[in-house]
């Protein structure tokens, strides 16, 4: 079957389902599974469980244990759109899953989705959102180039990590509807640029209330508390 599908008309898509196999030697020595490439056939997405390390998309790994993975970041989806966006910029060919997505969208905004924003995708999965990708050490060197993790901030473009909240199969082709939007207007992006360079957009993150989420929420106060730096 092919890993790659057209939109679903009148609908946002999966362009493409990918996973990545755990390979060494990456930054400072931690494993890493960023280079993901588009799976064939249907795969199957559940709820990792608490704490990192796993991954929810069935054949996708996770190198660093201590910061990727878990109930909150199950899965990554990223726009086709935007790697288009980086391929004028960069110019250079970015194939669906270099920046190591899970989902590569099409028709769909991730940076626009709010925090809790709920997708369903396919007849039975449903995902929430739940924080933008904040650029590390891996996806820099993956990259190779200058000041990437302050450029890729500073372009708005992060896409989103979603938690399960029906499991399912996902493969490219598959619609993405949004079946709820919460109306408090704290997108992915606004979220990126609080955490990172735009700290005194952090207390605007609260607004979010409930679907700020535990470990999101513990950071931004955090964060508040700390005060500036």
């Amino acid at each position: 079957m092919s890993s790659e599908g057209p939109p679903a008309k009148g609908a946002g898509c999966v362009k493409s389902v990918n996973v990545g196999l755990l390979v060494h030697g990456s930054a400072k020595g931690i494993p890493t599974a960023i280079d993901k490439r588009p799976a064939g056939g249907p795969v199957w997405v559940s709820d990792p469980g608490p704490g990192k390390g796993a991954s929810g998309v069935e054949g996708d790994f996770i190198g660093d244990h201590e910061h990727h993975g878990g109930t909150g970041q199950a899965v990554y989806a990223f726009a086709r759109e935007d790697l288009d966006y980086w391929q004028g910029e960069l110019s250079r060919e970015l194939p669906d899953g270099m920046f190591g997505e899970n989902l590569t969208t099409l028709g769909i905004d991730p940076n626009r989705a709010q925090i809790g924003e709920q997708w369903q995708i396919g007849r039975e999965l449903v995902l929430q959102v739940t924080a933008p990708r904040i650029p590390c050490k891996n996806f820099t060197d993956r990259m190779g180039e200058n000041g990437w993790a302050r450029r890729f901030t500073e372009a708005g473009r992060p896409g989103a990590y979603l938690k399960v909240i029906n499991p399912g199969p996902v493969s490219a082709g598959d619609s993405i509807t949004v079946l709820h939007r919460p109306s408090h207007q704290v997108d992915v992006t606004l979220a990126l640029w609080a955490l990172t360079i735009k700290p005194e957009f952090l207390g605007q993150l609260l607004m979010a209330g409930d679907d700020l989420g535990t470990d999101l929420r513990s950071e931004v106060e955090e964060k508040l508390q700390r005060g500036p730096h």
